[in-house]
């Protein structure tokens, strides 16, 4: 028997506890290059132990609909940061931590020119772009050792639709 999670639409106050939205929003920080760019300074808390940043480019398969969320994983080593090139929707499932356990997971969806960062540790799913394949560049932790860890539900989550629903 599978239980239901119902994709909410992705916020900074919804999402504040698990990491960052990063978008553009209200006016620049400031103007540079002579007033032609407004940059919206430091959008994301990177944090990494032991290793250094590095970007990787993804290439993700399509999820279609009813989605099977069955693993969630976590990185304890680095924050992991999703950036769309394609403007493909993707899902974010998060989880709390109870004990080393994902517990009260959610499920959000991107809107039209947002990217996530993930804090470190926190329970997430795979990358997931709806109906679509996406590219995405990765910002994330390289440095030696193990910085995976995996948890199988023995009783799996389903989503019905990408459609985002009010909580």
């Amino acid at each position: 028997m599978a239980r239901k999670l119902v994709p909410q639409p992705l916020t900074q106050a919804a999402f504040e506890p698990y990491g960052d939205v990063i978008e553009v929003a209200g006016a620049p920080d400031k103007l540079i290059n002579q007033g032609m760019c407004g940059r919206h300074h430091d959008r994301a808390r990177l944090d990494f132990h032991e290793g250094r940043a590095g970007i990787s480019l993804f290439d993700a398969k399509a999820r279609t609909f009813p989605h099977v969320v069955d693993m969630v994983e976590r990185h304890p080593d680095g924050s992991q940061a999703f950036i769309p090139l394609s403007g493909v929707p993707f899902l974010v499932i998060v989880a709390d931590d109870e004990d080393g356990r994902p517990v009260n997971l959610k499920a959000f969806v991107t809107g039209p020119g947002q990217s996530i960062n993930l804090l470190r540790g926190v329970w997430h799913g795979v990358l997931a772009p709806v109906e679509k394949p996406g590219q995405y560049i990765v910002v994330d932790r390289i440095g030696d050792g193990p910085n995976l860890e995996e948890h199988w539900f023995e009783e799996p989550f389903v989503i019905d639709s990408a459609t985002p629903q009010q909580p």
